[in-house]
């Protein structure tokens, strides 16, 4: 049995547990010439297929796919390692992670492409993962760890119930310790390098760099955490740290001058992003400001007021502004003849109050509900069958008042199925790439966008734009709309 304060907490609720999405297909063809996937061992091809199931699938857009080959091979003329070939699949997922496997596949998310600004920066990134396979880290990583070289996030069961069905997809996912700083900085100077010669401008990576502390403070400040982003982002093996940043400059500074950078084409990444999925895909589940609504799945629900929302693969996640209240939305499967009053009591989280026990139906779902209680934090339970699966909706609290418990209550009650026609309206938000007329500004671009909150900080940092920053006139810059 864990402790409640394994489950308090937004950053801690963050933890692995039970799936919400359905896997994606493990027999996605993968993308890239066929030369390179018959190459590939059966182990590596089912590590292939089991990553990709745990980033939500391939993304498939032929004309981004076709720049990020074009960039790679470009880059790989000109790196240490000509000989060695490459191949690039796009997941779909708003994670921002990009990683490389020792037999050259390398993998970059859909989420990390939204928040590049142009070909350099991709390059960037590309080139400091082929450093990785170049430099032999990720096979001597994998010799000392015996396990896939994957950066993905940790996995760490919340509850005591890990022979659930529920829990396959989470426990395929594969964990890693993180490359060492020596590794990392190896990396950089041998990527800086390599997209120089390839005639990118090396400083893409400090940008790039730059840019990606700046989403992790959004989303930092925005959830009301106030810890390291999470191991599905690629900062949390990747840090932004000041003496990093000073030391890519540096490297970059070896191969042009600021007033030379080299070629960065915005133009042609951003043609290239334009219309791609930003944020949730439908299909897995979405967020629209404190409602989450699966049309897959078939049923949505509406958090309390004040509440941010985040969706992974293994839970919705939420937390009020303030901290002292979070939430976590996940599903497992209980047992038929079990009573969902007799599971929450069962055991799987600790300070239970039997007596506080109610069993309840909520929109036509047959549920139970309870209070548990810590040293720090109290919660608010609710269990609800629906379908084949029973939903846990976990509210917790630093003190559970009575007015907090009828709001916590209220927000249960919002769950329900969602209807056919429902489910058909849904449309993803995407990238759309517009152009600066004479009176735009940041502030009136940013009004356009359909975003939950802060939508001037975000358009910025999607823009790799400084705060008072001019927008000139014919300009294309991202916003994000449905």
């Amino acid at each position: 049995m864990v402790s409640l304060a394994l489950v308090a907490g937004f950053s801690l609720l963050a933890a692995a547990c039970a799936s919400l999405n359905e896997p994606a297909n493990p027999n996605a063809p993968l993308s890239g010439e066929p030369a390179f996937e018959d190459s590939l061992t059966p182990v590596q091809r089912k590590e292939h297929e089991r990553l990709v199931a745990s980033y939500g699938g391939i993304y498939d857009d032929p004309k981004l796919q076709a720049l990020i080959q074009s960039i790679v091979t470009r880059l790989v003329v000109a790196s240490e390692r000509p000989d060695q070939r490459y191949r690039v699949t796009i997941l779909n997922s708003p994670a921002i992670n990009a990683f490389a496997l020792p037999n050259g596949s390398l993998y970059i998310t859909r989420g990390l492409l939204a928040l590049a600004y142009d070909n350099s920066e991709i390059a960037s990134v590309l080139a400091h993962e082929m450093a990785h396979v170049i430099a032999n880290h990720a096979a001597t990583r994998e010799d000392q760890m015996k396990q896939a070289v994957l950066v993905s996030r940790v996995i760490s069961d919340v509850v005591n119930d890990s022979d659930l069905g529920a829990l396959a997809l989470a426990r395929s996912r594969i964990s890693l310790a993180s490359f060492s700083r020596g590794q990392e900085l190896e990396a950089d100077a041998i990527g800086v390098g390599i997209s120089a010669r390839a005639g990118f401008d090396p400083y893409g990576a400090e940008r790039f760099l730059t840019v990606m502390g700046e989403q992790a403070s959004l989303k930092s400040t925005s959830i009301g955490q106030t810890s390291t982003p999470d191991n599905s982002d690629f900062l949390a093996s990747h840090p932004a740290t000041p003496e990093r940043i000073s030391i890519v400059m540096a490297n970059a500074r070896e191969y042009a001058s600021p007033d030379k950078p080299g070629e960065r084409d915005r133009k042609q990444y951003l043609a290239a992003l334009d219309g791609l999925v930003y944020g949730d895909d439908p299909k897995e589940g979405f967020i629209r400001g404190s409602r989450f609504f699966h049309p897959k799945l078939g049923f949505t629900f509406t958090a309390p007021q004040g509440f941010t929302l985040e969706n992974t693969s293994q839970a919705v996640l939420g937390a009020s502004s303030s901290g002292r209240e979070a939430l976590r939305l996940d599903a497992v499967r209980v047992a038929g003849d079990q009573s969902l009053g007799q599971y929450l009591s069962s055991g799987w989280i600790d300070g239970v109050e039997i007596s506080s026990v109610e069993s309840l139906v909520l929109n036509g779902f047959p549920a139970a509900t309870a209070v548990a209680r810590g040293e720090q934090w109290s919660f608010r339970m609710f269990a609800i069958r629906f379908g084949s699966d029973v939903y846990r909706l976990i509210f917790a609290a630093r003190d559970l008042t009575p007015e907090l418990d009828r709001q916590f209550r209220a927000a249960a009650e919002t769950f329900r199925r969602v209807s056919i026609e429902e489910a058909e309206n849904v449309k993803p938000l995407r990238l759309r790439i517009v152009t600066v007329g004479l009176t735009d500004t940041p502030e009136k671009l940013a009004a356009r966008m359909d975003v939950p909150d802060r939508p001037l900080d975000r358009f910025l940092i999607i823009n790799g734009l400084e705060k008072g920053a001019k927008l000139p006139y014919g300009e294309q810059v991202k916003i994000i709309s449905e």
